[in-house]
């Protein structure tokens, strides 16, 4: 263990003092330790070393308090707690609420780093489109993004606790499933610029219609810097609304030239991505995404904007996307000696299985969707499951297995094509036991379900 880590390992201005004003705590220990500097900030007890502050958030099972003597013996400078520590012989800060704790240490952080932030949020897309950004801001900057699904209000100061002083630009992903979630959010980020993807039907249990998805993604820019930017998808006919915000007027991309960034001659490759031409101001560049699905183009159109604003030339722009890496779980393809398995179960809606669906018509062998429940869309969630359905009969897949309750809403409209060949399963666990029969060498298989990682697994065992 290094008795002191290198600079850029080193947090900017979080004495302990500092952190138990700044979350309104009562400072419990020696007073010569409150001058001494947290390096790290984590909520998983396992990741403690040297140096860290633990923050123990009280969850549903588990009530993480529990973990704060192994904690300290793993040698971390101190811990936050809602409750006071009889008898402790270490620092700690008594705060009302760890998650607020939390929220408040984050917002002043990132205020003390005072580097630009691209906010991105959206229905869908939004994990796709901030690995796009990242990829294209890399070839300037020193970028830090988003993590997984690091997108919620615990999840994004976790990602502020991860920036230092030598990173020049931050691309936060922003998550919400209700209103006021994303003011929350936005305090912390204090976005430079804004980037919506997409208003969709996710959520609709607490957002009632797209109108409601559109006010809540929006309060984003109730946070938004003075003389910032707002990046919005111009084809969405929710977002295409938006004319300005406190004199801040978008820059709209999409497919049609009306648009200030718009991409034509789109191409696709199949499972190997998608060519297209990008205009941007009377100029333009020919792209090839390393990703397939027309989704995509409007990922890198979006890149774009973000890279013109933060000053990149085309050319850094367009080696941005063309480098661009998959992750796991977001149409990731995995080629076994028997199949190509397209992983794309991170999670699913209405839209991103259409999508979905519509790349996998370009595989190779037969072409093998594998579906599954789609959660939070409210009261009308067996209609929406029912238009996948109609969607997967049209789209010119070979063979459409369904699992769960409400997929079987999309096997019932599916089996109007009479060609398409439609299997229905109870759930995951009777899929997985008859998996092997259903699938056959040469196929491209494509996991389209939140929690199906076990699919995914199975096949590549197979």
């Amino acid at each position: 263990m290094r008795e002191r880590r290198y600079k850029e390992d080193i947090m900017k201005n979080l004495t302990l003092e500092h952190i138990a004003q700044v979350c309104n705590g009562t400072y419990y220990g020696p007073e010569g330790k409150k001058q001494e500097e947290v390096q790290s900030i984590i909520t998983d007890s396992r990741k403690a070393e040297p140096g860290t502050l633990f923050v123990p958030i009280v969850g549903e099972r588990v009530d993480a308090h529990k973990f704060i003597p192994l904690v300290m013996e793993a040698g971390a400078l101190a811990t936050l707690s809602e409750k006071v520590l009889e008898n402790a012989d270490f620092p700690y800060i008594k705060v009302e609420s760890s998650l607020q704790a939390v929220k408040d240490i984050a917002e002043f952080y990132l205020e003390q780093l005072q580097i630009p932030v691209v906010g991105i949020t959206g229905s869908v897309g939004k994990t796709s489109t901030k690995e796009v950004i990242a990829s294209v801001l890399k070839e300037k900057y020193r970028t830090l993004k988003t993590q997984g699904n690091f997108n919620n209000e615990l999840g994004l100061p976790l990602t502020v606790f991860r920036l230092r002083e030598e990173d020049e630009i931050a691309v936060l992903e922003m998550g919400i499933s209700d209103f006021g979630e994303m003011t929350r959010l936005a305090k912390i980020a204090k976005p430079d610029t804004c980037v919506i993807t997409n208003i969709g039907t996710c959520h609709l249990e607490n957002l009632g219609d797209r109108d409601g998805v559109l006010k809540a993604k929006t309060e984003i820019f109730g946070y938004l810097k003075k003389d910032g930017h707002i990046v919005l998808n111009g084809d969405d006919d929710k977002l295409s609304t938006v004319k300005e915000y406190e004199g801040i007027k978008p820059v709209f991309f999409g497919m049609e030239p009306d648009k200030d960034i718009y991409a034509d001659e789109i191409v696709s490759r199949g499972l190997k991505g998608m060519t297209c031409r990008i205009h941007v101001g009377g100029e333009f560049f020919t792209a090839d995404i390393p990703m397939p699905g027309r989704h995509m183009v409007y990922n890198a159109l979006a890149a774009t904007a973000v890279g013109r604003i933060y000053g990149l030339t085309l050319e850094q722009i367009r080696h941005g996307i063309e480098t661009l890496e998959a992750i796991s779980g977001r149409f990731h393809m995995i080629e076994t000696d028997r199949f190509l398995i397209v992983d794309d179960c991170y999670n699913a809606n209405p839209m991103s299985m259409k999508a979905s669906l519509d790349v996998l018509k370009d595989g190779s062998g037969r072409k093998v969707a594998i579906l599954g429940d789609m959660g939070e869309l409210g009261e009308n969630e067996a209609a929406l499951h029912a238009e996948v359905g109609v969607h997967a009969a049209n789209c010119g897949i070979d063979v459409c297995i369904c699992a769960g309750p409400l997929a079987a809403n999309i096997a019932e409209k599916a089996k109007e094509n009479p060609k398409l060949t439609v299997i229905c399963e109870p759930d995951r666990d009777h899929l997985l036991a008859h998996l092997d029969s259903y699938v056959k060498p040469g196929d491209t298989i494509l996991v389209k379900a939140s929690h199906f990682e076990k699919v995914v697994a199975k096949l590549h065992e197979l």
